[in-house]
């Protein structure tokens, strides 16, 4: 089919990949800058702050479609304190002294002593806002410090947790030397090993993780319900990543197993997800749908947001499968329908486009239209390009 990649980008106006089913963009703080401050120090992040203006259109497109993307949320939730500042606002006049910017949005990365990290101007789509972040943990990359010290024969057991926890925030490897201080303990249940545990189990696939489910009320009890859930859900992320590189389908039944034995309220939808993102990296079309409908049927359910964003996960992973398309039909019809919005009658309309029915991508475009509202105004401009270019 022709001009699938700008119907593409059209649609992604709704969300970027699989995680955006059941996962949530940016949380931003809501404190003040000196608890922000004091928030880094103890969590060992940086801040990241938007530093933007009312009247900013990138800004607001950045706030309307980045910011709440689920990957962004993800990344930045895990790896950042998150504010949003409004520069020309009274009660923010000593932050902007401070920090001055020329131009709206300025991204700045700030550690915790309020030293800036990095600092980009403009308006950034998802992906290269998580280039951004990347690129800012990098320059923050504290493992070096301490990778001089290990060089140098300290194995003092703080300074190989934090070194285990600075290789984690600069996504360097660290199982190796988590197994080494582990492997020099007899007692794993003390307070300071179980968080060591906690740290250090990154992957699901490994001895480490075996040891965090085996002592996981244990580790509740030093840490949190929310931290070792968390940890538990990144870390069989980090094997189902594995298990598309290699395309290995034992790493992502593992990965599976591994949730269903540290977080059951969320094995299934996890397991849908990963056989999701693993079908769409071996192209097995079959797969993706089937594992789709059964994630319609017990997650999704008659939710026309999440409906919607299922539809959008379906033609960006296969836009040219006509079983893939004839079900994202059925579901983006029901979206639209029930949920009302222009932006899930677009989706419908760019199915039908993505079918080869351009009468009714016209027709469902124009029906589209009529039901904008005031906070459409960039919607407005897409629906005129999407109708122009059914001319084309």
């Amino acid at each position: 089919m022709k001009n699938i990649r700008p119907l593409l980008l059209f649609l992604s106006l709704s969300l970027t990949s699989l995680t955006s089913l059941t996962g949530q963009g940016i949380e931003f703080f809501h404190g003040t800058w000196p608890e922000a401050l004091e928030k880094a120090k103890a969590e060992e992040k940086l801040i990241f702050v938007d530093a933007f203006a009312a009247w900013c259109g990138p800004c607001k497109r950045m706030a309307s479609q980045t910011f709440p993307d689920p990957q962004a949320g993800e990344f930045f939730n895990a790896n950042f304190i998150n504010l949003k500042i409004d520069m020309e606002k009274p009660e923010n006049a000593e932050f902007a002294g401070k920090y001055p910017v020329n131009s709206y949005p300025t991204l700045m990365f700030i550690d915790a002593t309020g030293k800036i990290v990095m600092k980009e101007v403009g308006g950034k789509n998802v992906e290269q806002l998580l280039e951004t972040g990347k690129k800012a943990l990098g320059k923050n990359d504290k493992s070096v410090d301490y990778e001089k010290k290990y060089a140098e024969g300290d194995r003092d057991p703080k300074m190989l947790f934090d070194y285990v926890r600075s290789l984690n925030a600069a996504g360097k490897p660290s199982l190796k030397i988590t197994n080494e201080y582990l492997n020099t303990q007899k007692d794993l249940t003390t307070e300071f090993n179980l968080k060591f545990i906690l740290e250090g189990a990154v992957d699901a696939d490994s001895r480490v993780f075996d040891l965090l489910l085996k002592n996981r009320d244990k580790v509740v009890a030093v840490a949190s319900e929310e931290a070792v859930n968390t940890r538990i859900e990144k870390a069989c992320k980090n094997t189902v990543a594995k298990a598309i590189e290699f395309k290995n389908k034992t790493l992502l039944d593992e990965a599976k197993a591994k949730m269903k034995a540290g977080n059951p309220a969320r094995a299934t939808a996890f397991a849908c997800e990963a056989d999701m993102n693993y079908a769409k990296a071996v192209k097995d079309a079959g797969m993706f749908l089937k594992t789709a409908k059964a994630y319609q049927k017990t997650e999704v359910k008659n939710n026309s947001a999440k409906l919607h964003n299922l539809v959008v996960t379906l033609v960006r992973a296969f836009p040219e499968d006509k079983k893939i398309l004839g079900q994202a039909e059925k579901w983006a019809k029901s979206a639209a329908q029930n949920g009302g919005l222009a932006e899930y009658w677009m989706t419908l309309a760019g199915v039908y486009k993505l079918q080869g029915n351009k009468a009714k991508a016209r027709s469902t475009a124009e029906f589209a239209k009529k039901e904008l509202t005031e906070k459409d105004a960039m919607l407005k401009e897409k629906i005129q390009y999407f109708l122009d270019s059914l001319e084309g």
